[in-house]
Protein backbone atom coordinates (compact mmCIF):
# COMPACT_ATOMS: atom_id res chain seq x y z
CA UNK A 1 0.00 0.00 0.00
CA UNK A 2 3.07 2.16 0.69
CA UNK A 3 4.54 1.65 -2.86
CA UNK A 4 1.00 2.68 -4.41
CA UNK A 5 1.03 6.52 -2.11
CA UNK A 6 4.64 6.96 -2.87
CA UNK A 7 3.73 6.29 -6.75
CA UNK A 8 0.78 9.03 -6.37
CA UNK A 9 3.03 11.47 -4.49
CA UNK A 10 5.83 10.86 -7.39
CA UNK A 11 2.78 11.57 -10.28
CA UNK A 12 1.74 14.38 -8.77
CA UNK A 13 4.79 16.30 -7.60
CA UNK A 14 6.06 15.48 -11.13
CA UNK A 15 3.03 18.01 -12.63
CA UNK A 16 4.36 20.99 -10.37
CA UNK A 17 7.08 21.40 -12.25
CA UNK A 18 7.70 24.82 -13.20
CA UNK A 19 9.52 26.43 -15.76
CA UNK A 20 10.49 29.67 -16.41
CA UNK A 21 12.08 31.31 -19.77
CA UNK A 22 12.32 34.38 -22.12
CA UNK A 23 10.10 37.93 -21.43
CA UNK A 24 7.80 36.66 -18.70
CA UNK A 25 6.98 33.08 -20.09
CA UNK A 26 6.23 30.91 -17.18
CA UNK A 27 3.84 27.06 -17.09
CA UNK A 28 3.60 24.62 -14.56
CA UNK A 29 4.54 20.67 -16.16
CA UNK A 30 0.83 20.09 -15.87
CA UNK A 31 0.12 22.78 -18.13
CA UNK A 32 2.98 21.87 -20.82
CA UNK A 33 1.37 18.77 -20.79
CA UNK A 34 -1.90 19.84 -21.42
CA UNK A 35 -0.80 21.56 -24.46
CA UNK A 36 1.82 18.81 -25.95
CA UNK A 37 -1.29 16.36 -25.68
CA UNK A 38 -3.73 18.64 -27.67
CA UNK A 39 -0.68 19.12 -30.39
CA UNK A 40 0.05 15.58 -30.42
CA UNK A 41 -3.17 14.78 -31.33
CA UNK A 42 -3.02 17.88 -34.34
CA UNK A 43 0.54 17.88 -35.41
CA UNK A 44 2.42 14.94 -34.02
CA UNK A 45 5.83 15.95 -35.65
CA UNK A 46 5.78 18.67 -33.23
CA UNK A 47 6.12 17.24 -29.87
CA UNK A 48 8.43 14.73 -30.64
CA UNK A 49 11.39 15.42 -28.82
CA UNK A 50 13.01 13.52 -25.99
CA UNK A 51 12.25 16.46 -23.48
CA UNK A 52 8.49 15.69 -24.14
CA UNK A 53 8.08 11.79 -24.73
CA UNK A 54 10.14 10.63 -21.87
CA UNK A 55 8.58 12.56 -19.22
CA UNK A 56 5.54 11.99 -20.33
CA UNK A 57 5.96 7.94 -20.72
CA UNK A 58 7.07 8.16 -17.35
CA UNK A 59 4.05 9.56 -16.20
CA UNK A 60 2.42 7.38 -17.99
CA UNK A 61 3.98 4.52 -16.22
CA UNK A 62 3.70 5.79 -13.02
CA UNK A 63 -0.58 5.63 -13.52
CA UNK A 64 -0.17 2.06 -14.50
CA UNK A 65 1.32 1.24 -11.36
CA UNK A 66 -1.05 2.77 -9.07
CA UNK A 67 -3.63 -0.08 -10.65
CA UNK A 68 -1.41 -2.92 -9.79
CA UNK A 69 -2.07 -4.86 -6.89
CA UNK A 70 1.63 -4.55 -6.14
CA UNK A 71 3.14 -1.76 -8.08
CA UNK A 72 6.13 -3.50 -10.10
CA UNK A 73 9.44 -2.31 -8.45
CA UNK A 74 11.13 -1.78 -12.33
CA UNK A 75 8.23 0.36 -13.44
CA UNK A 76 8.65 2.31 -10.64
CA UNK A 77 12.28 3.04 -11.56
CA UNK A 78 11.84 3.48 -15.39
CA UNK A 79 9.38 6.36 -14.19
CA UNK A 80 11.70 7.52 -11.83
CA UNK A 81 14.57 7.46 -14.07
CA UNK A 82 12.76 9.49 -16.81
CA UNK A 83 10.66 11.93 -15.48
CA UNK A 84 13.99 12.58 -12.83
CA UNK A 85 15.93 13.49 -16.34
CA UNK A 86 13.97 16.78 -17.04
CA UNK A 87 13.44 17.61 -13.33
CA UNK A 88 17.22 16.95 -12.43
CA UNK A 89 17.45 19.58 -15.55
CA UNK A 90 15.13 21.80 -14.60
CA UNK A 91 17.01 21.99 -11.41
CA UNK A 92 20.30 22.31 -12.48
CA UNK A 93 18.81 25.58 -14.83
CA UNK A 94 17.24 26.99 -11.60
CA UNK A 95 20.21 26.60 -9.51
CA UNK A 96 22.63 28.40 -12.74
CA UNK A 97 19.82 31.10 -13.08
CA UNK A 98 19.06 30.99 -9.27
CA UNK A 99 15.60 30.97 -9.76
CA UNK A 100 14.12 30.07 -6.37
CA UNK A 101 10.24 29.24 -8.23
CA UNK A 102 12.02 26.83 -10.46
CA UNK A 103 14.52 24.63 -7.72
CA UNK A 104 11.59 24.31 -5.15
CA UNK A 105 9.40 23.06 -8.01
CA UNK A 106 11.57 20.31 -8.43
CA UNK A 107 12.78 19.71 -4.81
CA UNK A 108 9.31 17.87 -3.96
CA UNK A 109 10.06 15.15 -6.70
CA UNK A 110 13.45 14.39 -6.12
CA UNK A 111 12.86 13.61 -2.21
CA UNK A 112 9.79 11.80 -3.26
CA UNK A 113 11.94 9.87 -5.61
CA UNK A 114 14.80 9.29 -2.95
CA UNK A 115 12.46 7.81 -0.60
CA UNK A 116 10.85 5.87 -2.74
CA UNK A 117 14.03 4.14 -4.02
CA UNK A 118 15.03 3.85 -0.02
CA UNK A 119 11.64 1.95 0.60
CA UNK A 120 11.82 -0.35 -2.76
CA UNK A 121 15.45 -0.99 -1.44
CA UNK A 122 14.47 -1.68 2.22
CA UNK A 123 11.67 -4.13 0.72
CA UNK A 124 13.68 -6.19 -1.60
Amino acid sequence: MKSKILNFILLLTSLIGYLEWGDNRHMFLFQAEGEILSKLVTDPLSVIHPFTLLPLAGQILLFITLFQNKPNKVLTYISIGSLGILLAFMLVVGVMSLNYKIIASTIPFLLVSAITILHHRKNK
